[in-house]
């Protein structure tokens, strides 16, 4: 049943148009003046305010302007007996549905009633798609590191401050940064997102700010750059550690001017933007280094958010699993199974060195792997690395697979590729660096041992 606000400061109106709503079915509610109509706005989810505007203490044109800032899923149908164009022009310029004049024709009111209920249905199903499409996930734990993020964002999220989030991959950045734009008064324009260490360093500048056909080689057409494929949203950052110091440079002037400039291009183009960015490396020791610039991270870390490794909240492991069970089990199209308590506390064991992506990757594992229940064994059989099998006094099968040593070698070997691959979401360059290997080495491994994503 669809609730309905009547704010008017005449009794006779309210009550008539009450009764005549109450009879088609609607839920009624009343304010007999804008202040305690905007109250009511802002405290309760109405699909549809009727607004007079002429009132006392607040008029309806203020109702209308502060109530959209706080409610835009809220559709307004102003009523006045003050009617003129210009009255109606501006109603529905500060974001009215419709404008009617009193004393009102009652089937087009109905009409309008009706249109609105289904736009406010297809605004609010268009979130939820939205979201689903870009996969925009709860942000699960209650642990008090992630009860904390959760508090920041819900403060930070409504204001235009720029933040930087920090952390170890896989521990979600993304996540919290497409948080702080579907809880932003930006989240029905774009959220565009930028991996700054998967694009080569003599791209990016092209990337963010697009560039004029013919202005490089390779340069067949004009392209519009992320920062105006994001105006009006918010355009996020990620790895801005690995940004050379000429787009830094770039970056910190459009950050500075709210413009930018296409490569090859001698126009500037105003640009609105929220940019949020992260980084899983020390920018400041980045900046002693002399690989970041210290006015751009100044720029950047108005608000600092660090997420947790997922080893800082362990007690958030069951949790997080029977959500991915749930999700996972839902995009396969399979029954969801039983996950023992003891399974549980056996995850929560490990040492998770790939995070929250990580542990979906596990998840995912044992759904397909395991029958209807998931138990402490199968933990041990599809989820503890070789090296630590016998060192828990578990059963030593792996052993028994192999007679020879170097068999058993290549093995340990190739999973130990494969499991940091994974923590670093298959980013060869920051695998060999963290296996301490050249990249071309690392490259002839995963040829040899046939390792796919």
């Amino acid at each position: 049943m669809a609730k309905i606000l009547i704010i008017d400061d005449e009794e006779t109106i309210r009550s008539t148009l009450g009764e005549i709503l109450e009879y088609e079915g609607y839920e009624i509610d009343f304010a007999e003046n804008g202040k305690e109509g905007l109250d009511k706005v802002i405290a309760n989810n109405y699909e549809v305010v009727l607004c007079d505007i002429k009132m006392p203490k607040m008029d309806g044109l203020e109702v209308l302007q502060k109530a959209i800032e706080a409610k835009p899923e809220s559709q307004f149908i102003m009523v006045s007996g003050h009617g003129t164009i210009e009255l109606a022009v501006e109603a529905t310029r500060l974001g009215a549905y419709d404008f009617i004049i009193k004393p009102p024709d009652l089937n087009r009111l109905l009409v309008s009633i009706r249109n609105a209920i289904d736009k406010t249905g297809l605004v609010s199903e268009t979130k939820k798609l939205r979201r689903k499409i870009t996969k925009t996930t709860e942000i699960i734990g209650s642990s008090p590191l992630i009860t904390r993020i959760k508090e920041q964002i819900e403060r930070v999220a409504p204001t235009e401050a720029r933040v930087l989030v920090t952390g170890n991959n896989g521990t979600g950045k993304e996540l919290v940064a497409r948080w702080l734009h579907e809880k932003s008064k930006r989240n029905d324009a774009p959220f565009v997102e930028v991996n700054c260490a998967a694009i080569p360093s003599e791209l990016i500048e092209s990337e963010l700010f697009g560039h004029e056909k013919g202005s490089f080689t390779g340069a067949y057409r004009n392209r519009t750059g992320k920062f105006e494929q994001a105006n009006g949203g918010t355009l996020f950052l990620d790895e801005i550690g690995d940004m050379s110091l000429s787009a830094q440079a770039k970056v910190l002037r459009a950050l500075q001017e709210s413009r930018i400039t296409r490569i090859g291009s001698d126009k500037s183009v105003a640009v609105d933007v929220r940019v949020v960015a992260a980084t899983n490396k020390d920018l400041l020791a980045e900046i002693d280094n002399g690989n970041f610039r210290e006015d751009l991270y100044h720029r950047l870390s108005v608000i600092l958010i660090h997420v947790p490794s997922l080893k800082d909240r362990k007690s958030d492991i069951p949790e997080l699993v029977q959500y991915f069970l749930h999700q996972i089990t839902e995009e396969q199209g399979m029954p969801m199974p039983v996950i023992s308590a003891k399974a549980l506390e056996e995850l929560q064991k490990q040492s998770w060195t790939g995070n929250i992506r990580q542990l979906r990757n596990v998840v995912e594992r044992l759904v397909i792997m395991c029958g209807s229940k998931i138990q402490e064994q199968d933990i041990y059989d599809y989820v503890t690395p070789p090296d630590r099998k016998s060192a828990t006094g578990s059963p030593t099968a792996i052993y028994e697979r192999f007679n020879k040593f170097q068999e058993f070698k290549d093995f340990v070997e190739m999973e130990f590729i494969k499991f940091h691959l994974e923590a670093n979401s298959w980013n060869i360059s920051k695998t060999a660096e963290v296996l301490d290997i050249q990249r071309s080495h690392l490259y002839n491994k995963i040829k040899e041992y046939n390792i796919v994503r």
